[in-house]
């Protein structure tokens, strides 16, 4: 989301900064509309200016102006009434208020609208430069059995060389239940010192197992790539995107370039349990592989519409083939959504994990902050991605065995099954492509035959 959402949307200099990020716990652009039937009520009174209750209030106002109800238990005047009741109390001190805070945001009902106490805001802050501190997976809570799901682990964190996996259910943390526990209570548990060890009990499958983990800070290099010379005298690209966090554009844009100088003929994009990131950044790689047409949508609780589209810039026309599996979500979702609505390249392995909320993270006043949903986003042709996840163009499934005796340096190998699968996929592209592009007796330029398809 950004202050351009068709004029109607515009910057608050109540709050601070913000940014982005689209994962479990997600975040959009820093803004604020006025529904034109509320009248908003003002938080200028000195009772609550400067008190623990200005936090309270600057949370009620946010979600009363933008946020985007899921679950359909949100009842604007219920809302307004809380307000007077909550205000209303005394609050000792901020502690106090956060309490409050946070049971006002339960009765919403939305694991992703969640307020961050100042500690928390920092860290999350930090994460979203390309650096982590914990063990390094993306959580969500299930609605209906108040469990909490796995979406993916980080490659090269400690989750990830722990075998986390995407979908595990965590059952406890250092012997504690989880069940009804919510995500900033879990992630208070799993953050800690860096090489403090921390047990997760673990549901896969009906099964109980529990994994062992060392915390740790590890800067995440983003994008790792390679050129892969085939039997056939054909070159290809293979791209990993782990997560998308700032550095993630960058280095996309560097390993695309450098591919297309050592004249690769199509690429294997790999999504694989890339569990998100900043929308920002999914939105400028879009643009790196698309030349034209529609992005990703946004709609906001009016029906309103913020449009992203590619810009005419894409650094290469080759052909793709997009590896997604479970693990693959928000804007990994958004970035395979574009490419295979557009028909820019085809995408194989498993369904998605199928996060389609959008979370704007706001700063308040005393340093805390706030992920509050304002909206879902679409595919380019309209597909509502949220629970449903995006289907592959051809089904690639991997097997239990298989995954768990994958290592990091066989991904997107000759060992990985559904890169042969991806790889094969693309060869074909390949072939058609040139096929296509050199049927047309007025055209005998090489570099057309080779970027066309």
């Amino acid at each position: 989301m950004n202050s351009s959402l068709l004029g109607r949307l515009r910057l608050s200099s109540h709050f601070k900064s913000s940014f982005v990020l689209i994962g479990i716990a997600s975040f959009t652009g820093f803004c604020f509309f006025l529904p034109p039937a509320f009248s908003i009520p003002k938080a200028t009174s000195s009772i609550i200016r400067n008190s623990p209750k200005e936090v309270l209030d600057q949370v009620w106002q946010i979600v009363y102006r933008d946020y985007l109800d899921p679950s359909g238990n949100y009842d604007s005047q219920k809302w307004i009434l809380l307000r007077s009741e909550l205000l209303s109390r005394t609050y000792l001190d901020n502690l106090d208020s956060y309490e409050a805070i946070r049971g006002m945001l339960e009765t919403l009902d939305d694991p992703y609208t969640r307020f961050l106490d100042p500690k928390q805001f920092k860290e999350m802050r930090i994460d979203t430069t390309g650096e982590l501190t914990g063990v390094g997976i993306q959580l969500s809570l299930d609605k209906k059995t108040q469990e909490l799901i796995v979406v993916a682990p980080i490659e090269g964190t400690p989750a990830f060389r722990a075998g986390i996996k995407s979908k595990d259910v965590i059952v406890s943390i250092n012997g504690k239940s989880t069940y009804g526990m919510s995500i900033e209570n879990a992630v208070k548990l799993i953050r800690g010192k860096k090489g403090t060890k921390i047990t997760l009990g673990l549901k896969r499958n009906d099964n109980l197992i529990a994994v062992e983990i060392i915390r740790a800070r590890i800067s995440i290099q983003s994008v790792v790539s390679n050129l892969k010379q085939l039997s056939d005298g054909v070159s290809i690209g293979y791209i990993r995107l782990k997560q998308f966090n700032a550095n993630a554009s960058k280095e996309m844009r560097n390993a695309i370039n450098n591919l297309e100088e050592k004249k690769a003929l199509g690429y294997v994009l790999d999504l694989r349990s890339n569990p998100g990131g900043l929308l920002v950044s999914s939105i400028e790689i879009a643009r790196q592989w698309l030349d034209e047409g529609t992005i990703v949508s946004t709609q906001t609780r009016n029906g309103i519409k913020d449009v992203r589209r590619a810009n005419g810039r894409a650094l290469t026309k080759r052909p793709v083939v997009v590896l997604v599996n479970s693990g693959s979500a928000s804007a990994s979702e958004i970035l395979s959504g574009a490419i295979q609505d557009n028909g820019r390249g085809i995408l194989v392995g498993e369904k998605t994990f199928g996060k389609g909320l959008v979370q704007s993270v706001r700063a308040l006043s005393d340093g805390s902050g706030l992920t509050v949903t304002i909206a879902k986003y679409l595919t380019p042709n309209g597909k509502d991605i949220h629970l449903n996840g995006i289907k592959p163009d051809i089904l690639a499934e991997i097997s239990e065995v298989e995954s768990l005796n994958l290592s990091i340096d066989e991904l997107g190998t000759d060992k990985d099954s559904q890169y042969r699968v991806a790889e094969t996929s693309l060869l074909k592209a390949i072939t058609n492509s040139n096929l296509r592009s050199t049927y047309r007796p007025t055209n005998t330029n090489l570099d057309y035959a080779l970027d066309s398809f």
